[in-house]
């Protein structure tokens, strides 16, 4: 019996008395469309586990060794992503950028350096220097890919890592198969590790192909570790529970140096990811339908209404990286949007110096509220 997808998104008046920070941060009456979550239903089941859960009082400690997520991970990698996945070498951490910075700290020295594809996830630019290492940018094209010569520079100069952001975000590039084999390439003959961050690589949309990083190739594996969670393909950033995946025992070694840090993560993070991998595909799919629906709803306001803004449609993801210079709002469009139109994107610069003049917007909601945001960003352009 097949399941009943609700995707129904509540009305902006719902929306705003929930607690998490992309609609708590806002002030009455703003529509938020910045911080990656989605504004659609919980899935079926994590609803279910999550219940169970507390009517058992199950709200202890997570355990070392989580081995039915590991196990769901592992199934879901190899069902959803072509992806063949030891559970063994699964190891829980708390989220994603927790897992960046203690493999940073743990394997690099202070005042190493960091490659990093700009525009980039805005903590990236803090929680690194806060590590005591360097970021070297390697800048991207309209597409969100960066020029591999400048890979090979950075290397040449001495990075001993790159943070590989696949899809990449805020751009929603999807890097080709190609390009990943060239860069593990260059990454190998260096001896740099490849932090691979694909928490978003659940979420890729029709007309890309993703590879996981440990797919790409021997060399890949040898100097790979992956970050993922079901943190943003299921929403469920705010309990705390994602992966560091390693195929080889090199990778493997490195992990098993990094300090106890799976006692941070959420049970019931641990709990709501088994039922997410294990039983989500159907709520999945609809996310995915509704998102590429969206994606072309989006595309067609802009160039009708909106003729100012351009962007590349994202491959993977729920974001648009909007191109706004065209508009001569200076460097933060998202900060007119807000005070003119009330509808709140994330502001381009927090991403680097390369996002001036742009904003991102998450489409990850009713087609009526995204056409609802675009209203409201075309009248604030029209009241300047």
């Amino acid at each position: 019996m097949s399941m009943e997808i609700d995707l129904k998104v509540p009305p902006l008046s719902s929306l705003a008395s929930r607690r998490s920070a992309k609609w708590s941060d806002q002030e009455p009456g703003v529509l938020a469309m910045t911080v990656a979550e989605m504004d659609f239903p919980i899935a079926p089941p994590v609803t279910a586990a999550l219940r169970a859960a507390v009517d058992r009082h199950d709200l202890g400690y997570p355990p070392s060794a989580p081995v039915a997520m590991q196990e769901a991970f592992a199934s879901f990698a190899r069902r959803r992503m072509v992806w063949e996945v030891d559970p063994e070498q699964v190891t829980l951490i708390p989220d994603v950028v927790v897992g960046v910075i203690e493999l940073c700290e743990t394997l690099m020295a202070a005042g190493d350096t960091v490659a990093l594809a700009t525009p980039a996830y805005p903590p990236f630019f803090s929680v690194l220097p806060a590590a005591g290492l360097r970021v070297r940018e390697l800048a991207t094209d309209e597409r969100g890919d960066f020029e591999l010569d400048d890979l090979e520079g950075a290397l040449r100069e001495g990075a001993k890592a790159l943070i590989l952001v696949n899809p990449h975000n805020p751009s929603g590039r999807v890097i080709p198969r190609e390009q990943l084999t060239r860069i593990a390439e260059l990454c190998a003959e260096r001896e740099a590790w490849v932090l691979a961050d694909e928490i978003h690589a659940p979420l890729i949309l029709p007309g890309a192909t993703h590879t996981p990083w440990l797919e790409v190739s021997d060399a890949a594996r040898e100097f790979g570790i992956v970050l993922i969670s079901a943190s943003k393909a299921f929403n469920l950033a705010g309990l705390k529970a994602a992966q560091l995946v390693t195929a080889s025992a090199r990778a493997r070694e490195a992990v098993a140096t990094l300090p106890p840090i799976s006692g941070a993560s959420g049970l019931l993070g641990v709990i709501a990811a088994e039922a997410a991998f294990g039983e989500g595909d159907a709520w999945l799919d609809a996310v995915l339908d509704r998102l590429t629906a969206n994606r072309e709803l989006l595309g067609a306001r802009l160039a009708s209404e909106l003729p100012g803004i351009s962007f590349v449609p994202p491959e993977g993801t729920y974001l648009a990286w909007l191109d706004c210079r065209a508009l001569d709002l200076d460097d933060d469009p998202a900060a007119h949007f807000l005070s003119r139109g009330r509808v709140a994107l994330s502001p381009g610069p927090n991403y680097g110096s390369a996002g001036a003049g742009f904003a991102r917007l998450n489409f990850a909601t009713s087609p009526e509220l995204l056409e609802e945001g675009l209203r409201r960003i075309a009248a604030s352009v029209q009241r300047r």
